[in-house]
């Protein structure tokens, strides 16, 4: 009869093991859904930013902060889920757009992990994207002549930097800051030599017009 029940009781684990599979798959499913909304309401949002659309920015901020809230408890109810690279991704662009606001419309300070309930390391890493973004607003102040503007971008830049270079732990505690610390680093040096090129040039041309009223 022992021998019997083994059957069974495999036949039991089984079906416990396929519908504890079939709980973490939706899990899994609702929120990785929910993380490309993440995302793409983020991407968008930083996109109105350089727009100066601050009221569609912030639309598509609290979209994003709504879809967050989903990972979140995901992965609050559901423990396999932490460490999930989909999950660390959303975090990172929700953090990207949120820091990206605070730095160029800058009405309140600017938000850190805590405040925004994510992972230290995905904060890190968002804030590291933001240097891009900070260069395109630069080249647009230089565009329209803004030089003190776009000095004062390439100042934030350096900043982050300098921050970032002092993150020194391995990979895998910082989700690949490194590399992340290492585009930045090019981007701000490659921004620096743009702007020194704009302003030398606008000091040519100052130059060259003070010259032609004199004559």
């Amino acid at each position: 009869m022992e021998r019997a029940a083994i059957p069974q009781a495999l036949e039991d684990i089984g079906e416990h093991a396929r519908a504890e599979l079939e709980a973490l798959h939706k899990a899994r499913e609702g929120a990785y859904a929910a993380s490309r909304r993440v995302i793409r309401a983020a991407a968008n949002a930083i996109r109105a930013i350089h727009r100066r659309d601050v009221d569609e920015a912030e639309r598509l901020l609290d979209e994003a902060t709504a879809s967050l809230k989903v990972v979140q408890q995901a992965r609050a109810h559901r423990p396999e889920l932490v460490g999930a690279g989909f999950v660390l991704d959303a975090q990172k662009e929700y953090a990207e757009a949120r820091l990206v606001h605070g730095l160029l419309v800058g009405s309140q300070p600017l938000p850190g992990p805590d405040a925004l309930g994510i992972d230290v390391a995905a904060w890190l890493n968002g804030l590291a994207e933001t240097v891009g973004e900070l260069r395109r607003r630069m080249l647009d102040q230089l565009r329209a002549g803004e030089h003190d503007e776009a000095e004062a971008a390439l100042a934030l830049m350096e900043d982050i930097l300098a921050l970032l270079v002092t993150i020194d732990f391995p990979d895998g505690v910082t989700g690949g800051l490194r590399r992340s610390t290492d585009i930045a680093r090019s981007i701000t040096e490659r921004s620096r030599g743009d702007l020194t090129t704009a302003l030398e040039l606008d000091r040519v041309y100052r130059a060259l017009e003070a010259h032609r009223v004199d004559l």
